[in-house]
Order: C-alpha cells, then structure tokens, then sequence
C-alpha cells in the first residue's frame, strides 16, 4: 500500500503506523515555485524521504515534474521512484514516446548515476 501525502514529518509517522509499504511524497509545492522557495521545497523533500526510509517506508516522489524541474528531485538519493508519466506523455504528442522516455530517462540517469 502506497499513500500520496504532504512531505510532512506528521503525515510520515501516520502512514508508517497506518502500516503503509510506502509513501508518494507530493511535490507540487517544489514544481509550482522557484527561487529560495524551491530550495526550501526541495530540502524538505529530501528530509521527508529520509524519514520515511528510516521509518521503513519506500519513498516514492511525483506531481507537477516536469523534463526542466526533475533533476534535483532526482538526485535524492533516498527516493526510489519518480512518477512523472504525464509530462513525458505531453511531450510524447510531440516528439513520439520512445523519444520522450529517452529524454527522460537521460536526466535521470545523469542525477542517479549507477
């Protein structure tokens, strides 16, 4: 069971005693700003996906990423998955899927190098 929630230190605790299996950190908030606010975004997103790791929950992230917002997003190390289907099947109208899921998948490969 997965649960779409804030990144909020309560909303962690309460999925993890719900006994979840993981968590969808929600990150419209970090999409819909910029500047010293997407920062302060995107550091509590990592802090939100560190917790819920400790908390023995899997730390899923998505909403509003897009090809040009997803690499810092990416390139928290404690999120195992990126839900990002709707911007890639927008651009996929354009440029065909398989050209799509390339471009994407090469962002995420240059912020999550194995």
């Amino acid at each position: 069971t997965s649960l779409f929630i804030d990144p909020d230190e309560a909303a962690i605790h309460v999925s993890a005693d719900l006994g979840a299996d993981a968590v969808e950190l929600h990150t419209g908030e970090f999409a819909n700003t910029d500047g010293a606010a997407r920062t302060e975004q995107l550091t509590r997103l990592a802090d939100a996906a560190a917790l819920a790791r400790s908390c023995g929950l899997a730390a899923h992230a998505g909403h509003g990423l897009t090809y040009e917002n997803v690499a810092p997003v990416a390139a928290i190390t404690e999120l195992e998955e990126l839900n990002i289907g709707h911007s890639i099947i927008s651009r996929a109208v354009f440029v065909g899927l398989e050209r799509a899921v390339r471009e994407m998948a090469h962002i995420l490969r240059r912020e999550r190098p194995s």
